[in-house]
């Protein structure tokens, strides 16, 4: 089977300036989805879909390949996932080059890793689904979670659930935001890879961290840190 790992990452964030090449812990921070792509051993091609020169610079120096670069259409703020993966996807078909499956990993995921990865791939390829995703539970239920109208007064959404105990709630999940393991096929026929079958794979909370400001990030390190740590005292099997 042909897969392809697609690391999309444009220039010009605007929250975090730089974002996707700034240096997490002495490396750029897109070299740990690269190497977490390679390492992984699952993929014909790790590349960067990207509109920038520096981007594609250091996905290069760390082993990535950058076959095209992203068209103006798709590198501005409003482009959608789904639309560079598809630019890809048809960009790689025009040069004869076809994959069954493909990873969206996105540049600023330093916690995934290649077993994940692996993980993730089993599910999809053991199963007759079509996109596995990684998923992180909400510490709180959401189903009692609350509103605020214009006066700052404060509501529950689901005011039946009240007096209901935590432990009888549902548990909630949601996106960890790492990357979207998918069939290809299915994804040429809906243009979007959560339409479909979707399975999930559930990480712990120092498996992934949201990173959209600079707090973000110092967190990102920290679990970084932590889990690098407990790893190296982890006692030999």
């Amino acid at each position: 089977m042909a897969n392809v790992a697609i690391i999309t990452a444009r220039g010009g964030s605007k929250r975090i300036p730089g974002k996707n090449i700034k240096d997490f812990l002495g490396k750029p921070i897109i070299a740990y989805s690269i190497k977490a792509a390679i390492e992984s051993g699952l993929f014909d091609d790790v590349m960067v879909s990207t509109d920038d020169d520096k981007i594609a610079e250091v996905a290069l120096q760390y082993g990535a390949k950058v076959p095209f670069r992203r068209s103006e259409l798709n590198s501005n703020d409003y482009a959608t996932t789904a639309a560079v993966l598809t630019e890809v996807i048809e960009d790689y078909a025009g040069e004869g080059r076809e994959f069954e499956y493909a990873c969206c990993i996105y540049p600023c995921a330093p916690l995934v890793n290649g077993e994940v990865l692996k993980r993730a791939y089993n599910k999809l390829i053991q199963s007759d689904l079509t996109c596995v995703i990684p998923i992180l539970s909400f510490s709180y239920p959401i189903w009692r979670a609350l509103k605020q109208n214009e006066e700052g007064d404060l509501s529950m959404i689901w005011p039946e659930n009240l007096n209901a105990r935590s432990q009888d709630l549902p548990i909630a999940y949601h996106d960890a935001g790492q990357f979207y393991f998918f069939e290809i096929n299915k994804f040429r026929e809906t243009g979007n890879y959560m339409l479909g079958k979707v399975g999930g794979i559930l990480l712990d909370d120092m498996e992934a961290q949201d990173i959209d400001n600079l707090s973000d990030w110092r967190l990102a390190e920290l679990k970084y840190q932590l889990r690098t740590s407990q790893n190296s005292i982890a006692p030999q099997q």
